[in-house]
């Protein structure tokens, strides 16, 4: 099926790996136009080299969202270079992995900081643009953490319940604008991080007994760690012009991962 994404515009925000980076190739591989930021200069132009796609395709630029006014001028930027804006993917984020007697003040800052600011600081610019866009969709990526808290990553978990309600929130609010919102609930994702916790464990287990164990103990039905490129999948089906009456969702990517062992 036709996605009706080719040659429609798409900001991405941390695009250089993981979530976000499968997010970009599949855009393009749609024959989208990307647009994609991320705090690190290096990992932009390799990540330019890597893809293979031209100045007409793909926008890079380095940027911090936590940072609102360079954030802005690359949605302006985008913008400007492209024609205009119907997309918008807030991917940048991380987990940290503490509980609550482990926290700081400046723990629950920067969780705060970072996780409301992937949203905030670039839908605010982006706005006047998808509201001249004929088919424009706002997709947040979030985690099942958000309905589901984990008392291992406590700020996560209530960071992304408050983007959770966010998302509903914008949902309704830009309807009348014809603006969509909709989130993306991941479960665990193979990405680096979990490659780097498989070395640091010290174990005997490949790599692939280890993911096995784990999604064992976190009781998910499809017995393995999702991919990348699968989320990325979801995140196009929520951006299409096909999907026109979706908003206001949260669409779990997980695995049929167990609510308890979230």
């Amino acid at each position: 099926m036709d996605l009706g994404l080719a040659d429609r515009t798409v900001l991405v925000t941390g695009g250089t790996s993981g979530v976000g980076l499968a997010t970009v190739r599949a855009l393009l591989d749609e024959g989208a136009r990307v647009a994609t930021c991320a705090r690190t200069p290096d990992a932009l132009t390799a990540l330019a080299g890597s893809l293979g796609a031209g100045p007409d395709r793909l926008l890079t630029g380095a940027a911090d969202i936590r940072d609102a006014d360079a954030t802005a001028a690359f949605v302006r930027r985008t913008a400007d270079h492209f024609g205009g804006l119907d997309g918008l993917v807030n991917n940048a984020g991380r987990s940290r992995m503490k509980r609550f007697a482990e926290t700081t003040a400046e723990d629950w800052r920067d969780e705060l900081e970072l996780k409301f600011a992937g949203v905030l600081h670039t839908l605010r610019p982006a706005l006047p643009y998808l509201r001249a866009s004929d088919a424009a969709s706002v997709v947040n990526i979030n985690a099942v953490l958000a309905k589901e808290p984990s008392p291992r990553l406590i700020t996560t978990s209530a960071a992304r319940a408050g983007i959770l309600n966010l998302s509903a929130s914008l949902a309704r609010e830009l309807a009348p604008d014809a603006i969509r919102v909709n989130s993306v609930c991941l479960g665990l994702i193979d990405t680096g991080q979990w490659t780097r916790r498989h070395a640091a464990a010290g174990t005997d287990r490949s790599y692939e007994e280890w993911q096995a164990a784990l999604a064992a103990d976190r009781g998910i039905a499809l017995g393995r760690l999702g991919r990348a490129d699968e989320v990325a999948y979801a995140v196009l089906t929520l951006l299409a012009p096909r999907a026109s009456y979706i908003t206001g969702t949260a669409l779990d990517v997980c695995g049929g991962v167990a609510r308890s062992a979230a």
